[in-house]
């Protein structure tokens, strides 16, 4: 069985990490689909984010990594995957997850959409913090891969 995980992973977080691994115990393959989103200013060009994740998950046979334009369903389609896999934080994210959930089965019946619970000490990651932690100075290797806290250390340095 193969799972699609899609996101913008900018940056990459333990959060994402935890879903990632025990995704692959769940069920056998993920594909981490990292989104090029033309309408939003990324953090880190999509190149960028891509080998942050392969740094961070190359120990993990399971993964395969690729990138996506558009709508999430033409991705799973374009990968074969039998789900997609969506990480949920809090019961904000639940509501979110739920609305994109039914649109994507709107758009193509063929693909489930599977919430995880994050662990409960990464429930309080998100990108958005991790990014406004790094420009302040703050420590965040708790939060992020070596590879994504130096490139955040460093892009912040200036």
């Amino acid at each position: 069985m193969k799972a699609l995980y899609p996101g913008s992973f900018d940056p990459l977080t333990f959060g994402h990490l935890d879903l990632i691994k025990r995704g692959c115990n769940l069920f056998g393959e993920v594909i981490i689909a990292v989104l090029e989103n033309p309408a939003k200013k990324a953090t880190f060009p999509l190149s960028r984010r891509m080998e942050q994740i392969s740094d961070a998950t190359k120990d993990i046979a399971e993964v395969r990594i690729v990138s996506f334009e558009g709508l999430t369903v033409n991705c799973a389609k374009e990968n074969n995957v039998d789900l997609i896999l969506r990480g949920l934080r809090a019961m904000s994210d639940f509501e979110y997850e739920l609305q994109i959930a039914h649109t994507n089965r709107s758009l193509n019946k063929d693909f489930e959409t599977i919430f995880l619970a994050t662990e409960t000490h990464h429930s309080f990651l998100s990108s958005s913090v991790v990014k406004e932690v790094a420009m302040f100075g703050g420590k965040i290797n708790h939060m992020v891969p070596k590879l994504v806290a130096d490139d955040l250390k460093r892009l912040y340095k200036k």
